[in-house]
């Protein structure tokens, strides 16, 4: 695919399970559906918001298989196709491909610290194995480990179809030294911010996007963003940035927070189970609470 086509804002979308934990393809499909009918750039399944961690190998393919046949070329879809095994991230990503994903995204092995040089021969066997763009993903809060940006500059000049990385980072800096030294290198380099409220400072520096889960919920806002930005409507933006900064809050407000995100679209209009895989556990009636705030307070729900 011309990966030109993979910037702006892309939902990490979640795994919409049934009561007993199985994969649920109607609440799936609701979801889909729903984000197909905004402005959204693209799909990216099985990523953090969507679980995968907790999911089994079988489950992680059949959802795979339902979502790119739903959204049946309509937009990009990203296939997060991350764990600890080098191999079974290769079959992961193989099976991506062979269902027609147009390219796969790979955190770096998590428990298991590894030197810098076994991070890059992970990427590099992966890079090599499979016929799809592959985007790094970077979450240091969670994996233990920083993507380095000297690593990073490594692997988009040695692997050609590691096409972007994910920097999920609470620190600007890193995701400016990536625009700036590893575009400064290798300009078709894709750079996607991932927590929300760095947006628009990676816009600004040259990046190409942003994957926020409260896309799932409230594209208005950071769709409104990427396009007034692209408008160079900067009254328009300074207004959804303030609206983006109360919605952000929803992140601290539990750990983990996928079943806040799993609510809060059922808050705004779809009817779908709120279930996550255990050991996590549906919000509780307090959460739900300060949730439904941080919604009004966005201007996401009127009282």
């Amino acid at each position: 695919m011309d990966i030109s086509a993979l910037r702006g804002v892309i939902p990490p979308v979640p795994t919409i399970l049934n009561e007993d934990g199985s994969f649920d393809p109607q609440g799936m499909g609701v979801l889909i559906d729903r984000l197909l009918a905004t402005e959204v750039n693209g799909f990216l399944f099985l990523g953090s918001a969507g679980e995968f961690a907790n999911l089994s190998m079988a489950v992680r393919k059949q959802v795979a298989e339902f979502c790119v046949a739903r959204v049946g070329g309509r937009r990009p879809v990203i296939i997060g196709t991350a764990a600890c095994a080098t191999d079974e991230v290769i079959e992961l990503s193989e099976h991506a491909c062979a269902i027609g994903a147009d390219a796969v995204m790979v955190v770096n092995p998590y428990y298991a610290l590894l030197t810098q040089e076994r991070i890059y021969t992970h990427y590099c066997r992966i890079a090599e194995a499979v016929h799809l763009p592959v985007l790094l993903y970077n979450f240091p809060a969670l994996t233990g480990q920083d993507l380095s940006v000297e690593l990073v500059l490594r692997l988009a000049q040695d692997c050609p179809n590691i096409v972007g990385i994910k920097d999920t980072v609470d620190c600007m800096s890193h995701i400016r030294r990536i625009i700036l030294e590893v575009k400064g290198v290798r300009p078709d380099f894709l750079v996607f911010c991932g927590f929300d409220e760095y947006m628009l400072d990676t816009l600004l520096l040259g990046g190409d996007g942003v994957i926020p889960a409260t896309s799932n919920f409230a594209p208005e806002i950071t769709c409104g963003i990427y396009r007034a930005f692209l408008q160079g409507d900067l009254a328009a933006v300074q207004v959804l940035l303030r609206r983006l900064a109360a919605l952000s809050k929803i992140y601290s407000t539990d750990t983990p927070f996928s079943g806040l995100i799993k609510e809060a679209i059922r808050l705004t209009g779809s009817d779908i189970s709120p279930a996550v895989v255990a050991p996590a556990t549906v919000p509780d009636a307090a959460l739900k609470q300060r949730l439904v705030e941080i919604l009004v307070h966005s201007n996401v729900l009127v009282e």
